[in-house]
């Protein structure tokens, strides 16, 4: 197998079975046999006869090579009792209490199973409408998710992913300005993404500065209007601020249902690249371009024989997937093979065009993602043309969109979907989108500090004789080669990264694939911190005229703190003399840090690593608590805030004993997947290294806060259950491995270990 140290460490942490105990029942070649093995079972459906033993070793080879992955489900599910094996569903929300409810039940199944779910909310009347039946009130669709976001934290304690939503209303309902603003507060609606979904009327208002109308969806009726402009520019506003919300082109959507006779299209899964009707459930995969070259006479090109031949796997997989999903309830397993739609998609392409020495911001990168995407899609669309002729057409077939032409077995056959777990254990960029980083440093315990460096460049650069660790140190500083005026300049138009890439090409790139995917591309346009509201009007207004079906922005550090200050937002910098040294409003100053201390360090397991905890004290009791983690461990920034946080509450009088009840017995959401372990959170472990001393002082020495005392050591470290619970959208570190995350593909990622915002 071509596994990788990296991605064996995220399959073993992530992937495998596992006992109740915790203890692995199976290896990562093991996974893959499992895997490989319940998938083919499905053709025994169509061919008593069927060779089942070839089709085992056709998808074991296809996985393990890496030329092919299919969603996480399927590689955590599948072949075990659970079996549940979809990445994304659609939930509809109707316009009634009981039926809301029945929703948030369901989802919750769906979570449970390791799903995500997407949501309209548009059929759900305004806020403040009178409910006839009971004479009360509609809370509105705002405060409805909100119930949906407390369910999805509930249940995904006990799930096997993390719950993650997506959360869609239209334009012209007349909540609309509550709900582009309902994310504002990074603290809020923590597992959705949202996004607008506006039509195309609205853009055309929107451009001529028109007014529109608000639509009550239980009564239809108008109930007023707004500036099209104005919300437009609302809209981009708030997504400048922090992302939030992105936009999804509802009616183009529509435009390619190919059963529109179901019902329309309203929402998608959480990534914003899955429309799907409701009830509908979809399975996807992705294809490794990195694996599909070939090098002949030194020079590299796409060996297409052999990128045919994997799509066909792939299709044929992706199908069987259908056949032996364990739905979970009913009514989704009905929808699902009635269309019978899969998503195959791709994952690499950065590193592909790097290998090809193509820049991806080029009309030579567009070009080549064109001519890739049409291939894969017709191959994907003929392979499914020769399924139905063996397995027959979906079920709705015949009043599809497809009806007066040849049969596919698939409603729809592409999708480019965010990998980022997936390209970790291949080793390769994710999705579509560029390179984020081609090195950083990665800081562990006793001032270690570990060069990482992207191997294709390495492997140019060692080519040409430029290779040295002080030079891979100064592009991590830096985030880009782009200002390193000794590189040579077309290595450097080349090896561009993420924020290399202006906006416009961003969207260029993204409506090119576009062209030739059925469903819809998961890609997230990376803007500057210092980018502007213009900027990220423009780009929003690019997507819709290259024929986008929706689009996401980060803003670079948008999310690393809270944005509810709306009145000092434009301050340029803060106040030089402000800090602890000013006088607070009521009188009460930290006192001063003492030059010396005395203190102690507590080696505490978490679930994904060591967590060290310091506490140091003087005369005058404990007064310093600080952190830090091992190679894999958890939540560094959360960690230290609490550490800060702590010494300036006990240097400013309050008790210890006050700060450990503060903290103690706070849990993350994955505690109760681990048994046996002392620690509920790394909030927890501080709390309780500080009790563990603070008790050991006093017993070692007979009295309290006494400047000579000493804390006995430790035979045996704590142990402790995964990182605390806290949003990744306020953070730019990885919550498991104190990493860097990464905005790409729609959702919040660590190249690291694979943790991911969307599960």
């Amino acid at each position: 197998m071509k596994i990788g140290e990296n991605a064996r460490v995220v399959l073993e942490k992530r992937y495998i079975s596992r006992d109740e105990k915790g203890n692995a029942t199976e290896s990562v070649e093991g996974l893959f046999r499992r895997v490989a093995s319940a998938v083919a079972e499905a053709d025994l459906s169509y061919d008593k006869n069927a060779d089942i033993a070839g089709a085992e070793e056709e998808f074991f080879d296809l996985m393990t090579s890496l030329r092919f992955l299919p969603n996480s489900p399927t590689l955590m599910n599948a072949g075990k009792e659970l079996g549940q094996l979809s990445a994304c569903f659609v939930l509809p929300v109707e316009d009634s209490m009981e039926k809301i409810f029945d929703t948030i039940k369901q989802a919750a199944l769906i979570h449970k199973s390791g799903g995500g779910t997407g949501f309209s909310f548009s059929r759900l009347r305004p806020k403040g409408s009178v409910v006839r039946t009971t004479g009360g009130v509609a809370s509105g669709p705002v405060s409805f998710m909100k119930v949906f976001n407390a369910a999805t934290e509930a249940v995904k304690q006990g799930g096997t992913r993390r719950g993650a939503n997506m959360g869609i209303l239209r334009v012209d309902h007349p909540d609309i300005l509550e709900f582009i603003y309902c994310k504002a507060d990074n603290s809020d609606i923590t597992n959705f993404n949202i996004s607008v979904a506006v039509t195309e009327d609205f853009m055309r208002a929107a451009a001529k500065g028109e007014d529109y109308d608000l639509v009550d969806p239980h009564t239809l009726k108008v109930t007023g209007r707004l500036n099209a402009a104005e919300v437009f520019n609302r809209i981009v506003e708030a997504a400048w601020r922090n992302g939030e919300p992105g936009i999804i082109f509802i009616d183009r959507l529509n435009r390619d249902n190919v059963v529109p006779g179901q019902g329309e299209i309203e929402s998608t899964n959480p990534c914003g690249e899955q429309p799907l009707l409701p009830y509908e459930s979809c399975n996807l995969g992705s294809i490794n371009l990195t694996a599909m070259l070939k090098e002949e006479n030194g020079t590299r090109s796409i060996d297409y024989e052999l990128l045919g031949r994997t799509v066909d796997e792939a299709v044929h997989f992706l199908d069987n997937v259908i056949d032996v999903n364990r739905y979970p309830f009913r009514k989704i397993a009905d929808t699902t093979m009635a269309t019978r739609k899969v998503g195959l998609g791709v994952m690499g392409f950065a590193d592909m065009l790097l290998m090809l020495g193509i820049p991806y911001n080029s009309d030579e990168g567009i070009q080549a993602a064109e001519e890739l995407m049409s291939f894969i899609n017709t191959r994907a669309r003929a392979m499914s043309a020769a399924l139905a002729e063996k397995r027959g057409a979906f079920p709705l077939f015949g009043e599809s969109v497809f009806a007066s032409g040849p049969k596919y077995r698939n409603g729809t056959v592409t999708t480019i979907a965010p990998t980022g777990t997936l390209s970790i254990i291949a080793g390769v960029s994710s999705g579509v989108e560029p390179v984020f980083a081609y090195a950083y440093i990665r800081n562990v315990m006793d001032n270690t500090e570990l060069l990482e460096t992207n191997p294709i460049l390495r492997e140019e650069l060692e080519r040409r004789g430029l290779y040295t660790d002080g030079l891979m140190r100064r592009i991590a500083a830096e985030g880009t080669l782009a200002h390193i005026e000794e590189l040579p300049e077309d290595l450097r138009r080349v090896f561009v990264s993420a924020h290399d890439v202006s906006p416009e090409w961003h969207v260029r790139m993204q409506a090119a694939f576009q062209r030739h995917t059925d469903n819809a591309v998961s890609k997230t346009v990376n803007f500057p911190r210092d980018a502007t509201r213009e900027e990220v009007e423009q780009v929003f207004v690019l997507a819709w005229k290259l024929g986008c079906k929706g689009v996401t922005i980060y803003r670079d550090g948008s999310r690393d703190s809270q944005v509810l200050n709306i009145g000092k937002v434009n301050r340029e910098k803060p106040d030089e003399g402000a800090g602890l040294e000013s006088e607070p409003a009521n009188g009460i100053r930290p006192r001063p840090r003492p030059v010396s201390l005395r203190g102690v360090t507590e080696q505490v397991y978490i679930g994904c690593g060591k967590l060290y905890v310091t506490v140091n004290y003087d005369e005058q009791g404990i007064c310093e608590v600080f952190t830090n983690t091992g190679k894999h461990g958890g939540c560094p920034s959360q960690s230290e805030a609490v550490g800060r946080l702590a010494s300036i509450a006990l240097r400013s009088g309050v008790s210890v004993e006050e700060v450990i009840r503060q903290l103690k017995g706070i849990r993350c959401p994955s505690t109760i997947r681990q048994k046996g372990l002392g620690v509920l959170s790394c909030p927890d472990a501080i709390a309780k290294v500080l009790e563990y001393t603070e008790k050991a002082i006093r017993d070692e020495n007979g009295q309290k806060n006494d400047s000579k005392a000493t804390a006995p050591r430790r035979k045996e470290p704590l142990k402790g259950d995964e990182s605390a619970a806290f949003d990744p959208h306020r953070m730019r570190f990885c919550p498991e491995c104190g990493a860097a995350i990464v905005h790409e593909g729609g959702c919040v990622t660590c190249r690291q270990c694979g943790y991911s915002k969307c599960g």
